[in-house]
């Protein structure tokens, strides 16, 4: 049965992210605490890992109840209060050292720093992530799940489900009592090209990925959606109608016509 398996939400862009049981949706459209907080150098451009591979040498972790970051590299370790103002100036202080950048640290809790900020979270099904770790001699499911980062991961379904909802006539889908709908397929980045732990590039990880998407690329998926065959992921929107539900792993799953309300 197709269901929600995992939610993850990044809660400092370009940092680690982390799994919940269930999470609300935010009035903006996108998950409770996902980038809900970004580091910004000085002429307001965002530190993220497209920028920087030492996104890669910091492993971090954060508790959503006492709102508290902690950081962690080779030879250091420190915990910052982001929900206030000074604990984020030291936050700021800290990262901007260890990035090399003048930075400070920003929270957005409607919205959140996400790329695309008229659309929501981000979405791919566990089969995918198989499949395409398949490709790869050195990549593993959770590795893979790393470098893509979505934030809802759908079981119970086909590798490259989540394709169908873009395009001409493309259906919506439900999980739970939230409705998704498809706006645009992920166009992927350098990220993804990385080894998640160690930062090294996976050689020929993007010329090989294309190849392989555009041998398996599913009868099911409207071609004129998709830009390039460089893309993984669906970026979808969720209803203002919806938003301040609950999603939970667990929840069913069912597509539904487009024009289904």
């Amino acid at each position: 049965m197709a269901h929600v398996e995992r939610l993850t939400v990044y809660p400092v862009k370009a940092l680690d992210g982390m799994d919940f049981e269930s999470v609300a949706i935010r009035p903006g459209g996108t998950l409770a605490h996902d980038r809900e907080f970004a580091m910004f150098d000085a002429g307001g451009d965002v530190v993220n890992g497209k920028r920087t591979d030492r996104v890669h040498d910091i492993d971090t972790g954060y508790d959503p109840e006492a709102g508290t970051l902690s950081v962690t590299t080779d030879d250091d370790s420190a915990s910052f209060d982001l929900r206030e103002e000074r604990g984020r100036s030291q936050a700021a202080d800290w990262l901007g050292a260890f990035f090399d950048v003048d930075l400070t640290v920003e929270r957005d809790e409607t919205l959140g720093y996400v790329d695309r900020r008229e659309m929501g979270p981000s979405v791919i099904s566990t089969a995918t992530l198989e499949t395409v770790a398949s490709w790869f001699d050195d990549v593993t499911v959770d590795g893979l799940r790393r470098r893509l980062r979505a934030n809802v991961e759908v079981g119970g379904v086909p590798a490259f489900w989540e394709d169908r909802f873009v395009g001409a006539d493309a259906p919506a889908f439900r999980a739970g009592g939230v409705r998704f709908e498809g706006v645009t397929p992920c166009g992927r980045c350098v990220v993804p090209q990385r080894d998640p732990d160690t930062g090294e590039e996976t050689t020929g990880f993007r010329e090989q990925f294309i190849e392989r998407r555009q041998e398996t690329f599913p009868e099911w998926a409207d071609r004129d959606a998709f830009d390039h065959f460089y893309t993984l992921m669906l970026i979808a929107r969720v209803p203002e109608a919806d938003r301040g539900a609950e999603l939970a792993v667990g929840d069913s799953v069912e597509v539904v016509p487009a024009a289904e309300t």
